[in-house]
């Protein structure tokens, strides 16, 4: 499995770092690359992540196999829209969306003839860091990669965007796009959303900055991912809007009996609480490995 030409659409994070791990895997002689910004082009081929700059995607996807869309979600459609003409009849193409329904719903109105090529994809990676500066080889090492196929996809299809993922060191599972973003509210969009909220509610008080100075590992760890792109979480977490308003509204429900607890004076209600979820989290491993929950 050896790709002639990779079309990269995006040149950032995660974009770059697809590009390099396929490079170092000895899978791809030739990286095409476009991004809307020049500056980002140029810095991608500066870097060796790219090997020539284009000006247009529908200029980069030309002659390409292997298609890679790495833009903001909200983008998907007129992308993919921008690209579709020049498609090669083979190529396989995928995203790196965060959200699936909205992904899958663009590529419809955007490619309808093309459905076959595409196979939406999802890899369970990042940094709180963006941009093609900080991409990495090994970012996908180890890291779980969701697939959700569309009833277009030939099985054969579906094998082979697998098989590139597995390429790269990822462990690949198949969800439909619901069970994908009802899952992703969960687990990834409302946590960064209650992050966001809660260092809004530290910094905006009085002595924000004081309390701000006083937090230790525990405020660090959990505020990491605070730290993320504004851009790329305004686009998700409007893309998954309903899914992860029905996650908030069930944190504030888990909230609420510890408020409760709390109000009342209720030490053995409080501690059961606490301790549900301690054994919850102690038995939970990172992409599901050897998990009981």
């Amino acid at each position: 499995m050896k790709y002639q030409r990779l079309a990269l659409i995006g040149c950032g994070l995660m974009g770059g770092s697809f590009a390099l791990a396929l490079r170092q895997a000895g899978l791809v002689d030739h990286v095409m690359g476009f991004s809307a910004s020049e500056g980002t082009r140029t810095k991608a081929l500066k870097l060796g992540v790219i090997d020539s700059a284009c000006g247009s995607a529908a200029e980069a996807v030309q002659g390409a196999d292997l298609v890679l869309v790495a833009v903001p979600v909200r983008a998907t459609e007129a992308t993919l829209r921008a690209i579709d003409p020049a498609l090669s009849p083979t190529a396989l193409v995928m995203d790196v969306g965060s959200t699936k329904g909205d992904v899958v719903a663009a590529a419809r109105v955007a490619m309808p003839m093309r459905l076959a090529n595409f196979v939406p994809a999802h890899p369970i990676a990042g940094k709180e860091v963006a941009g093609i500066e900080h991409a990495d080889a090994g970012l996908y090492q180890d890291r779980q990669l969701i697939l959700t196929p569309l009833p277009e996809n030939p099985a054969e299809r579906v094998l082979q965007a697998a098989q590139v993922w597995q390429a790269l060191g990822s462990r690949v599972l198949e969800l439909s796009p619901e069970a994908h973003d009802a899952s992703f509210a969960a687990v990834s969009h409302l946590p960064h959303l209650t992050a966001f909220a809660l260092v809004n509610a530290v910094a905006r008080q009085p002595h924000g900055a004081q309390h701000l100075s006083m937090a230790g590992p525990g405020f660090r760890d959990f505020s990491r991912i605070a730290a993320s792109d504004p851009n790329v979480w305004r686009d998700i977490l409007l893309a998954n809007r309903d899914e992860v308003l029905h996650q908030s509204a069930l944190m504030r429900e888990a909230l609420h009996e510890f408020e409760q607890a709390m109000r009342a004076g209720d030490a053995e209600r409080l501690q059961a609480l606490v301790d549900e979820a301690s054994q919850t989290r102690s038995r939970w491993r990172l992409g599901g490995a050897d998990s009981d929950v």
